[in-house]
């Protein structure tokens, strides 16, 4: 994972959550997802959101070095003061109402949209974003793999890089040959996975099949909590509403990535599209006037 400090109260917990027993892996979830709030909360209000037992939660302070619940409140609080500060602004984006005091529909999932874009773009977005691209570009071929929802994600990518970059293979239209696909990795391929959550099976299972045999992991993600975040090269998370079901920020994220690769090939890409252009108009496939 790609965080820009290694040394964070975050870090140690993704770093150590999956060896943990059962309830302090839950615990640990908990607050990978809630971390902004929990230097407001005191430790008994913790084990009730996290529906664990105060004992789980001291002994889970323990795995991480910490003395006492209020040091670690005051390391997430401090580490989560920038993003909240944002986030607060970005809400307001959300609060216009009209005149009836409701927001048409149209209205609110496209103010939700820009909300989210404004959240995703965070520091560690933003730097981890040139490490997949060298990821991508140091590959010999791209592998994308999405499923439920998020193959449509995969598929877009894949469309819409293929269109000048021809190293990228699709996995997510067959999941039953998955696996035989992934066998047949060379080493130096990477798998690009869009994994959000409810996370499925056949993704976890994937990506851990793919790190076994030596594979770079590109992950787009939701959550820092993602099970399989550990087993990444790189980590690209974006933010998801909870009050509507939007790929809109995953969208953005693939446009970019296209751009930057397709900037970083220029000279090949530009050829290749102006020879596609020609071949589609030729074919009638496009109209022209």
């Amino acid at each position: 994972m790609s965080l820009s400090n290694e040394t964070t109260t975050i870090h140690k917990i993704v770093t150590i959550k999956d060896s943990l027993p059962k309830k302090q892996r839950q615990l640990c979830d908990y607050i990978l997802k809630n971390y902004q709030s929990i230097g407001l909360i005191t430790v008994k209000e913790l084990a009730d959101n996290a529906k664990v037992g105060i004992s789980t939660v001291m002994r889970t302070l323990d795995a991480l070095g910490y003395e006492n619940f209020n040091n670690l409140r005051k390391d997430l609080y401090d580490e989560s003061v920038p993003s909240v500060s944002k986030w607060a602004l970005k809400k307001s984006f959300t609060e216009i109402r009209n005149e009836e005091g409701k927001v048409p529909t149209l209205v609110q999932v496209w103010k939700e949209s820009v909300n989210l874009l404004n959240k995703s773009l965070d520091t560690n977005l933003v730097e981890s974003f040139d490490s997949a691209i060298d990821c991508l570009l140091e590959s010999s071929y791209i592998n994308v793999l999405g499923t439920r929802p998020y193959k449509a994600t995969a598929l877009y990518f894949e469309q819409l890089l293929g269109e000048f970059y021809p190293k990228i293979r699709q996995l997510s239209h067959d999941t039953e040959v998955m696996y035989d696909r992934i066998l047949q990795l060379e080493k130096d391929e990477t798998l690009v996975v869009f994994a959000f959550e409810p996370y499925t099976v056949s993704i976890i299972e994937a990506v851990k099949l793919a790190h076994e045999l030596g594979n770079r992991i590109l992950l787009i993600t939701d959550h820092i909590s993602c099970p399989i975040i550990s087993y990444a090269s790189v980590t690209l998370k974006v933010e998801v509403s909870k009050e509507q079901f939007s790929v809109i920020p995953i969208m953005a994220l693939i446009d970019a990535l296209v751009i930057e690769i397709g900037k970083r090939t220029a000279e090949q890409s530009i050829e290749k599209l102006k020879r596609l252009e020609k071949t589609l108009a030729e074919k009638n496939i496009t109209f022209t006037y």
